[in-house]
Order: C-alpha cells, then sequence, then structure tokens
C-alpha cells in the first residue's frame, strides 16, 4: 500500500499537513489483542488523506490484514453526529470520523461501534455487520458475555438485547425524562477535558448489572456561543464550570438488567476520577476533593452501595492522577500508582515493584501482568514496561516514543523516533516481535534539523531546529520559540513527527527553539509541583533562561530578534512574554490564550491557584489583564470565535484592556473555529503563513519573495 503526494505548488507541506492531519491519516491505532493473542483488531483509514478509519484485523501467524467494517461501504455521504458526540471528539480532540472507536466482549467475537450516531455490531467471526440503532447513539459497549450492547442517547443509558432486539432505558427517573440537565452514562466536561476519564458507565463481570454515573449541570453556569458570523444561527449554550463555581453534580447507581437500582450515597468528594469493575474484586471508584489534595480509591458494595476506603493519597499541593489506575490484578491484588521517594511509582497489593529511576506515566492493562509506560532519566522519551512476578521488564526497544496496547503476555507497541518518520507497530507475544501492523500515512518528505538538548542547571530539555542545510556557524539567525511551556503536556519528544512544524518555521529562516519547562511530565512530582501558585512566571523563567543557555553553545541566535508563539497555555505564555519580558522578546503570536484564570475550568485552574475566594491574589499575579499597560512589543492575537474550551471572552477582554490603554496590537478572529487549531486546509495553511509574514515584519527579517519559502521534498507513504 503506496501512495505518493507531490510537494509542488498546488500541493504545498503546509496543505500537505492540514490535509493529512499532521500526517496521522493512514496511522493504525486503537489496537486489541484477542484473547488467544491469535489476532489484533485495530482502526486505519484507506490513505494518508482519507479521514474515515475503518475497522481491521491483523492475524499473527500469517501476518495478514484484513478489512471487519469499510465505513465508506456503511456511509458513503458526510457524518451527521449528534451534539454530544461532537462534544466529545472535542474534549479528545478527535479530527478523524468513520469508525473513530469500538469495544469488544470479553472474548473477542462482537464489536460495537457508533457511525453517524448509529449503532452496529460486527460479528467478528464471520464479518457481519448489522445495524441496530439508529438514534443519535453515543459511546455503545458490548457485556464481557457479548449478548447486550449498552449505549447513551438523548442523555439516557440503554440496552440492547442483541438476540431479541429488545432496547429500553436501564438508569433514568421518570421526572428526568425532559431534562436537559440530567444526563445517564456521559462523562461530563471536567471528567472528559481535564481528568482523562472519557466514560459514563461500566459494565459487571457477569454481564448483569451496570455502574452508571448520574451528571446533573442543573446548578452551573451557563454560558453562551454566538457565531457574529452568522448572526441568524442559533447561539450554542454550554455549562461551564469556570475557577470558584459550582461543579456538575456526579452521582453513582448500580443498575441490572431486570430494573433494579442501587444508588450510591454520595460522598464528601468533588470529583470523580475514574471507576473500574473486573472479576478481580468489586468495583473501584477514585475520588478526589474539590482542593485535589486528598484521592481516595474506595472498593464499592453492590448491594447496599456502600464504599470502603482501599487507598488513600494526599499532597499539600494536588495528587496527580495517572491513567489506567487503580485496578484489580486478575488474581485479586490492588494496582496503584502512588508517589513515593519523590518518584512515580507502580505499587501491587502494597509493594512498590518500580524504582525511584523510573517515572510512570500510565498503566496500560492490568492483568495476571501490568502493562505501564514510563520516562527514564530521559523525559524525552516515552518507554512500555511489564511486571514479571516482583520485577518489571522493558518491552520497547531504540531511542523514541513508545506506547502500548493490549496485556503484558500479547502486548502491540506503536513507536515513534527521531531516526525515521511516522509511526512503527509491532506485536509481541512473551515480548518478542512476531509481526508487524503497516502504516499507510503520508510521509512528510523532510529530514529536521534538530539539536537535542539539556539547558541550563535545571536541564531544560530543548530541541533546536534550524534550517535545512544550515550548521551551527553559518550566520545570523532570528530565534522563534515555539513552546507549550505549561504543565501536563510536552513538545520535546524523540519523534521526527513532533518536529515536522518547527522544520517548516526553521525553514522560513528562523532558529525554533522549542523547550519544556517545569510542570512537564515525565520529570517526577518535585518538578510539576513548581508550577504550584505561579503559572506564569515560573514557565516564562524556563524559557528565557533556555533561550540565553541556547545563545551561549549555539552564537548564531541572534537574542536582538527573538519572538515567540504558542496555542492554548502556549499562547498565554508567548502574551505573558511580550508583557513581561520586553527586554528579551520582540513579538509575540498568542493563539487561543488564557488571559484570565478566573473564566477557566474549576479542575484545571485550582489545581495550581487554589479557589480564588480562597486565593484571589493568585489569580490577579497570573492574570495577563492587568499587565495590558505595560505592553511595550508586537502582539498578535490569534482566537477561535466557537471555542467553548478558552473561550473568546479571554482575547476579547485582554484587547479591550490593551486598547484602553493605549498599546497597540492585533487581534484575528477565526469564524467557527473551536479550541483545535483549524482543520480547513486553506485556512490551516494561511493561518500559518500569516502569522510568519507577521513575525519577519516585526524583527525586521526580508522576506524572500510573496510568500515564505516551502522546503524541498516529497510525501510518500510507507
Amino acid at each position: 500500500m503506496t501512495e505518493c503526494l507531490s510537494v509542488t505548488d498546488d500541493l504545498s507541506f503546509l496543505r500537505a499537513q492540514a490535509r493529512t492531519q499532521r500526517f496521522t491519516l493512514g496511522t493504525p491505532r486503537q489496537f486489541q489483542v484477542t484473547p488467544d493473542g491469535e489476532r489484533v483488531l485495530f482502526l486505519r483509514s484507506e490513505s494518508g488523506h482519507d479521514r474515515r478509519n475503518s475497522l481491521w484485523q491483523l492475524d499473527v501467524a500469517s501476518g495478514e490484514e484484513s478489512k471487519l467494517v469499510d465505513a465508506a461501504e456503511l456511509l458513503p455521504g458526510e457524518e451527521d453526529l449528534p451534539a454530544e458526540e461532537r462534544a466529545r471528539r472535542e474534549r479528545a480532540r478527535e479530527t478523524s470520523g468513520g469508525v473513530v472507536g469500538y469495544v469488544t466482549d470479553a472474548a473477542g467475537t462482537v464489536a460495537a461501534f457508533s457511525l453517524s450516531g448509529r449503532l452496529y455490531t460486527a460479528d467478528l467471526g464471520t464479518g457481519a455487520v448489522r445495524m441496530l440503532v439508529d438514534a443519535a447513539v453515543i459511546d455503545p459497549r458490548p457485556n464481557p458475555q457479548g449478548t447486550h450492547v449498552a449505549y447513551v442517547a438523548d442523555r439516557r443509558l440503554h440496552v440492547v438485547d442483541l438476540a431479541t432486539g429488545d432496547d429500553r432505558v436501564v438508569a433514568a427517573e421518570p421526572e428526568e425524562t425532559d431534562s436537559e440537565d440530567v444526563s445517564w452514562g456521559l462523562a461530563e466536561f471536567i471528567a472528559a477535558e481535564e481528568m482523562r476519564r472519557v466514560r459514563g458507565y461500566w459494565w459487571s463481570p457477569d454481564g448483569r448489572s451496570l455502574l452508571a454515573a448520574r451528571s446533573d449541570r442543573s446548578d452551573v453556569a451557563r454560558w453562551h456561543i454566538a457565531d457574529p458570523a452568522n448572526p441568524a444561527a442559533p447561539v450554542n449554550t454550554v455549562a461551564y464550570p469556570a475557577a470558584g463555581t459550582t461543579n456538575v453534580a456526579v452521582s453513582l447507581a448500580v443498575v441490572t438488567l431486570d430494573g433494579g437500582r442501587v444508588d450510591v450515597p454520595a460522598g464528601e468528594w468533588e470529583y470523580l476520577v475514574a471507576a473500574h469493575w473486573s472479576a478481580g474484586g468489586p468495583p473501584l471508584l477514585t475520588v478526589q476533593s474539590r482542593d485535589q489534595k486528598h484521592l481516595e480509591v474506595r472498593a464499592l458494595d453492590v448491594t447496599h452501595g456502600s464504599t470502603r476506603l482501599l487507598h488513600a493519597e494526599k499532597d499539600p499541593d494536588w495528587v496527580e492522577i495517572v491513567p489506567g489506575a487503580p485496578a484489580w490484578t486478575a488474581d485479586g491484588r490492588l494496582v496503584h500508582v502512588g508517589v513515593a521517594d519523590g518518584a512515580y511509582r507502580l505499587f501491587v497489593d502494597g509493594t512498590a515493584v518500580t524504582g525511584t529511576d523510573l517515572q510512570v506515566r500510565s498503566v496500560i492493562d492490568v492483568g495476571e501482568e501490568v502493562l505501564f509506560s514510563v520516562s527514564g532519566d530521559d523525559p524525552t522519551q516515552i518507554h512500555v514496561y511489564r511486571t514479571e512476578g516482583g520485577a518489571v521488564r522493558r518491552l520497547s526497544e531504540g531511542v523514541g516514543v513508545h506506547n502500548g496496547a493490549g496485556t503484558a503476555e500479547a502486548a502491540v507497541l506503536a513507536s515513534w523516533s527521531p531516526d525515521y518518520a511516522g509511526i512503527r507497530v509491532s506485536v509481541l507475544a512473551a515480548g518478542e516481535r512476531v509481526a508487524g501492523i503497516a502504516s499507510v500515512a503520508a510521509e512528510p518528505g523532510i529530514t529536521p534539523n534538530v539539536h537535542w538538548l539539556e539547558l541550563g542547571e535545571r536541564g531544560l530539555r530543548a530541541a533546536l531546529v534550524l534550517p535545512t542545510g544550515h550548521e551551527p556557524g553559518d550566520g545570523s539567525l532570528p530565534v522563534l520559540l515555539d513552546p507549550y511551556g505549561g504543565p501536563h503536556a510536552q513538545r520535546v519528544l524523540r519523534s521526527r513527527n513532533a518536529m515536522l512544524t518547527p522544520q517548516w518555521l526553521a525553514d522560513q529562516g528562523f532558529a525554533v527553539l522549542v523547550v519544556d519547562g517545569r510542570g512537564s511530565p515525565g520529570r517526577g512530582p518535585e518538578w510539576e509541583r513548581a508550577m504550584a501558585g505561579d503559572l506564569g512566571d515560573v514557565a516564562l523563567a524556563d524559557q528565557v533562561d533556555a533561550l540565553h543557555a541556547a545563545a551561549e553553545r549555539f552564537g548564531d541566535l541572534d537574542l536582538a530578534r527573538v519572538a515567540i508563539r504558542g496555542w492554548s497555555f502556549g499562547g498565554y505564555l508567548a502574551a505573558a512574554a511580550v508583557l513581561r519580558r520586553p527586554d528579551v522578546f520582540t513579538a509575540g503570536v498568542a493563539g487561543a490564550p488564557v488571559t484570565d484564570w478566573s473564566l477557566y475550568d474549576t479542575h484545571y485552574t485550582e489545581r495550581y491557584l487554589g479557589h480564588p475566594d480562597e486565593r484571589p491574589e493568585l489569580y490577579e499575579r497570573n492574570s495577563l489583564i492587568t499587565d495590558a499597560p505595560k505592553l511595550e512589543r508586537a502582539l498578535l492575537i490569534v482566537h477561535g470565535l466557537a471555542d467553548d474550551n478558552v473561550f473568546v471572552a479571554h482575547a476579547l477582554r485582554l484587547s479591550s484592556e490593551l486598547l484602553a490603554a493605549g498599546r497597540m496590537h492585533t487581534f484575528l478572529p477565526l469564524a467557527g473555529a473551536t479550541h483545535m487549531t483549524p482543520q480547513a486546509e486553506e485556512v490551516a495553511e494561511n493561518l500559518m503563513r500569516t502569522q510568519v509574514r507577521w513575525l519577519k515584519e516585526q524583527l525586521g527579517v526580508t522576506p524572500g519573495g510573496d510568500d515564505p519559502a516551502e522546503p524541498v521534498g516529497t510525501l510518500a507513504a510507507q
């Protein structure tokens, strides 16, 4: 399967990047190994420019791939997604289409998925596909026995019997039928956006009951998003829990297929972080206090709805949430990740099985053994490990970023590296490679000119990207910092694809410096806690320190011409840079910036700054609004008008204060754009070109022609 796309005037790098969704289309993903280890299920689109994923399977023994569900055949036209599904995809940053998710029963005999709001099942033995429900279906999941499928529609939890076709609501109260504020079986905004909990119900091991989350947003403030470009369009009203305001009320109930129900009394907790229900033990609930300094793991008695404490974590700043844990092993041992001796460590039955040299980043699977991911002494790499009794063993090989799926015994590794473009997928049995899964993603055709650096006294990890062919000493270059810079995200990862946009920017005549400062994951709790109470100045100090350290090592960096660009937290950081450090930065592009933390959501903001009623001085100090009169440098603000995560109110308030203070700036609104950067090819390309032209003007760089130069290369699929 090979496809070639030439970089021509009709298909620039930027246009190709947008068309291929950053060269991710055609990449295999969401792997699941059948219990016998003989097949691997996965999603993949037909090519590097096809957005529609289909469901495939790999025969491990023969290495042959076959398509189980053809999305184009089931839905030849455009998708019509329910509003809740659009919101779910926005939270997940999901931009592809077709089959974007699927779930199987325990034996791997049937898969359930939704397509354009319709519920389908696929018989994984015969390949037969049938549509069961056409009713705006969200998140379908079979029970472990494969006899029933649960799903959410119209904010209610349904179950359909696969044998009889009987479809009924199992979680709702009569008085809730017409309520738009109460939902069953869905993850609320805070869970999906900040806690990485994407689901709201869990099947029992015997397949006869479900643990269902009930979300009530009645008391949550309503915020309104209009479409100024289309004044006749209805206003989108959302329930948004800004810092210091009321959260969605989340409760739980155990419901049975025969109509039984046991409510779980509300505890003294604010957040339902996670739930787990397996044959290894009773349901596990992970709950967190409003201030996030306390986290508890509780076992649920499904007969009475009572809970008992199994494990607790406390921290003077906050307790970090680690995906995939806690969970029961197959033989009933509790697996959790906790902080001990300065590291995030994996515990099994109360005993640490990882040392302080590893920082556990996620738990991938818990069965007889545990499959998990870690960073070691180099946080720019992520590796996959498994437990072996009381020891651990590394499964991934080579420099890079490795993700895992499957089980410790039959794992799938997805790997990215600076040594090659795109993804390489390996299927392991007993830790040894037995098969691979092909990618048909387009290749960018360029090789980033990257210097991987460790800078300053804090050992800041950075990537310095120079123009193609440029060697240190070849001549002075203006500097462009391109960070995220905040907690919970990394930009400096040992992956060629992670450096594609920085390379394109470098080829426009910049030295591009990407830096992960304090707060970024992979370096342990102390590194992350440096952000407590101070989101702006700590992050900015790291960027400036890294810039100066890089300039000491590379004399080509012109410190008289320094700019910065970023999106989301990176946008906040870019605006803070020109407002607070005009001695360093000449210009900044602030994309979708948070400017007033009182306008951002509860869970994220209060983790670092506390409750605004209790710590108003922290909100004042970290706000950019009060800094507006200080602006001395060039600032370009870019914001999507349909953003329901960082509302455009952030940009408008900053712009208003700048105008009131008589400070010149540029504001570029993006009609119809959400918090995800624009996906339309023309808009994505021209937005980047506009930024580059503007930056060159501010830095006094003479553009080479009407447009920034394009790097030379070809686009080809593997």
